[in-house]
This record gives C-alpha cells, sequence and structure tokens, in this order.
C-alpha cells in the first residue's frame, strides 16, 4: 500500500515596507502630509483587513533610522498584523533583509515584500522572498475590500427572520395566529 502524502500548506507571510507604502498611495500621501500618525493607523487598518481576508501573516516595517535614541519597537496589532518601527540608525530596507534571511524553513512560506524601491525589490528576490509592487498591493487591498463587501451584502440577503409560524402548516398555522393574538394581549 502506499503512503499517502499531504502536501503541507506554505505559511503566507507578507512584510510591507509602511512609508514606501505611504509615500506610494495617493490617500495616505496626502493624509501623512496633514497628520503621518494618520495615515500608518490607516495603512494598517488596511492590512489587517486584507491580510485576515488573504491568510496573511503580516508586518508592517516603520523606518526610525533618523529617530534619537530610539531602541526599536515592535506591535501584535491583531491575530494576522504586527507593527515594527526600526531602531535608530536601521532603515526599513536593512530591517526586512535581516528579517528574511533569518527565516527558517523558506521552502514552506509564501514570502513576498511589499515596496516600490527597485533596490530593495532586487535584493528580496535574491534572498528569496517574491515582491509586490506598491500599486499591485494597492489594486490587491481594493479587491479584497470589494470581495468583502459583495460577500457581506449577499450574506445580509440570505438572513430572514425564521420563525416557528413560518414553518406550519395552512391548518396549525390558524391555532399559531391565535395563539400569537393571546399572548400580545396578555400583556
Amino acid at each position: 500500500m502506499a503512503a499517502k502524502f499531504k502536501k503541507k500548506k506554505k505559511k503566507k507571510i507578507l512584510i510591507v515596507d509602511g512609508y514606501n507604502i505611504i509615500n506610494a498611495w495617493d490617500d495616505l500621501n496626502e493624509l501623512s502630509k496633514i497628520n503621518l500618525e494618520s495615515s500608518r493607523e490607516k495603512l494598517v487598518d488596511y492590512m489587517i483587513e486584507f491580510s485576515k481576508y488573504m491568510g496573511y501573516k503580516t508586518t508592517i516595517v516603520f523606518d526610525a533610522y533618523n529617530v534619537k535614541n530610539s531602541a526599536g519597537y515592535e506591535e501584535k496589532r491583531s491575530d494576522s498584523v504586527q507593527i515594527v518601527f526600526t531602531k535608530e540608525h536601521q532603515t526599513a530596507d536593512s530591517y526586512i533583509e535581516k528579517y528574511i534571511a533569518e527565516l527558517p524553513n523558506k521552502e514552506f512560506i509564501d514570502l513576498k515584500v511589499a515596496t516600490s524601491d527597485y533596490a530593495e525589490q532586487q535584493i528580496v528576490l535574491g534572498k528569496g522572498a517574491a515582491r509586490i509592487s506598491a500599486r499591485e498591493l494597492q489594486l490587491d487591498v481594493m479587491k479584497s475590500k470589494e470581495k468583502i463587501g459583495e460577500k457581506n451584502s449577499s450574506h445580509k440577503k440570505t438572513i430572514q427572520r425564521n420563525t416557528i409560524g413560518d414553518r406550519l402548516s395552512h391548518e396549525n398555522r390558524e391555532v399559531w395566529d391565535k395563539l400569537e393574538r393571546m399572548r400580545i394581549n396578555k400583556k
């Protein structure tokens, strides 16, 4: 008897160069000119919804290269999204490269890096990751939002009130209606 081999499902990891994406997406870029924190939060919100829908474990990396005395900071925002602020004198690119290099069992990982930095794209490709441009990521996020919206609207259409009275035959329905009137009048 031949042994059955179950194909191991690849873990899906997405690494996002945070400021690169903010600068590339018009809505986030405009918001960043008014309030950088708000644009970061909006990107995080997009990624939480997208990651849950697509099944990614996502790390968003924000560059704190010029932030004096920054020791770096990591925050888990949901089951699917982690936020990283690099330490002083560490670029997002160098953090991403180190992150990829330290991943074990890359053959069991579907690894993508979202950045429009051409040099960084070439480096991540060389380390075995796939690259996705800021524009491609934005299109994927928008498509997933549409699909989530369609799924929710079709789900709402199928939900109906389901009562015992709806399931009764015509004769029993008359008895049910009388009982309902009695119940209502009793109040």
